[in-house]
């Protein structure tokens, strides 16, 4: 094994690496504060654009191989051939062009710092497949390797359809039939490129066969810590490596965001909270004002921020109010329900304080989440079409949401495990048992 410093009571050497997307660093920058607010020293491996947000967790950041690394703001520009690929095609490519390619160069940074320094154990997000390389090497040749779960869970099983369709569980034998049926046919016309070209370079970087799906190789690794609870989660009978869920990234805590001059309407109102997260807020057209018009007529109060951006200078409905940074702690305990675009974080936040959600996201994890808010019983599904989303679809949805209580228990009963559960303070307890189960 690789050298490392691990003493079972003294602090770790932990190695962190993201792939240079804001959705995939930030949930990880929770994850590295607290582990050096533990004590143990955390390294962190991304892109240039992240230094300063890494090294204020007080982590010490350490960058990508520039032909690994990109600007992720505009990925268009920074892959020019990606323009204009959308659906399965853009994902494809996606997969086998920006998250695969640059393995190799991010192999040989981590491999540089395991020489640089001892490691007593890399943590890596889903999409980092340079982490499938590593895996891919006997363990003695390694230090024990995390993956960190920041989107729903995605390892196969014949309990769970393919991952990214967001199609949920099927009891029973024809279940499972489907479940084999898919993922024969998505393995063949989805995902048989990448994988032709993921054995390929596991063969020539590493010199060994990739066992199983590029798509599915969190599956080797030595643990998986997935950032939600069980309740949250489908049952898979045949996983093959442990799943530790240790409960949502982070929560929001005690905020200093001014409270808008008309917070008083919030007092004594059906709230319903609009979202479209902290990223995909740049066009208001594809959730927030389309809710708002569609409950224009109802007895409620529709509540939105525009993360930051400048507010809409049409007119809104009278029960609508806008502003552009919200007191997230504060305002959950007036709100009734939550509509939103399905980000795995904010869902949880919700869920946490027993506020279920109308889920709308139709895109790779967002619309597993979804899926998982109404599998769980803590909302509804929105399906958006072409052409978006009906307002009748959504009024129809808020008001089944509103009306029966029994997703507001659903809610409150994934809100009882996460309030007990570690976050990201429970990695240290996994790492160790695998670090003893090694020396032992």
């Amino acid at each position: 094994m690789p050298s490392t410093s691990y003493r079972a009571d003294g602090p770790l050497s932990l190695l962190i690496c993201s792939t240079p997307v804001h959705g995939h660093v930030v949930p990880l920058l929770a994850v590295a504060r607290t582990l050096v607010a533990q004590g143990h020293e955390v390294r962190f491996l991304t892109g240039a654009r992240y230094r300063s947000a890494v090294e204020g967790t007080g982590a010490r950041w350490v960058g990508l191989p520039r032909e690994a690394d990109y600007d992720d703001s505009d990925m268009d520009r920074a892959f020019p051939e990606r323009s204009g690929r959308r659906g399965v095609d853009g994902a494809r490519w996606d997969l086998e062009h920006i998250f695969l390619a640059p393995a190799p160069a991010q192999l040989s940074a981590i491999d540089e710092q395991l020489r640089a320094a001892p490691v007593d154990a890399v943590l890596v997000e889903s999409l980092f497949l340079r982490g499938m390389l590593l895996l891919c090497r006997p363990a003695a040749q390694r230090p024990p390797v995390l993956n960190l779960g920041i989107v729903p869970l995605g390892l196969r099983s014949r309990d769970t359809a393919p991952f990214a369709l967001g199609i949920p569980p099927m009891r029973g034998p024809l279940g499972t039939l489907r479940n084999r049926i898919l993922n024969a046919v998505t393995d063949r016309l989805v995902f048989g490129e990448l994988q032709t070209a993921a054995e390929r370079m596991v063969s020539e970087v590493v010199g060994a066969r990739l066992p199983t799906g590029a798509m599915n190789y969190p599956s080797l690794a030595d643990a998986i810590v997935q950032f939600t609870v069980p309740a949250f989660e489908y049952p898979r009978r045949d996983l093959t490596v442990p799943v530790h869920f240790v409960g949502p990234v982070s929560l929001a805590s005690a905020s200093d965001t001014s409270e808008p001059d008309w917070w008083g309407d919030l007092e004594g109102s059906t709230v319903v909270h609009v979202t479209q997260g902290t990223v995909a807020n740049a066009d208001l057209e594809e959730l927030v004002l389309p809710t708002m018009r569609a409950l224009a007529d109802e007895d409620l109060l529709v509540v939105a921020s525009t993360g930051g951006r400048p507010v809409p200078s049409a007119a809104l409905p009278a029960n609508a109010r806008i502003a552009p940074y919200l007191p997230y702690d504060r305002l959950f305990a007036h709100t009734d329900a939550v509509v939103t675009n399905g980000g795995y974080g904010g869902v949880h936040f919700a869920l946490a304080q027993g506020v279920p959600v109308i889920a709308a996201g139709n895109t790779e994890d967002k619309a597993e989440v979804s899926a998982r808010v109404a599998w769980s019983g803590a909302g509804v599904r929105l399906r958006p079409g072409r052409g978006g989303l009906p307002a009748r679809a959504i009024r129809s949805a808020v008001r089944r949401v509103l009306d029966d209580p029994a997703f507001r228990d659903h809610a409150a009963r994934i809100g009882a495990e996460i309030a007990v559960a570690p976050g990201p303070a429970g990695i240290e307890a996994v790492v160790r048992g695998l670090l003893a189960a090694r020396v032992g």
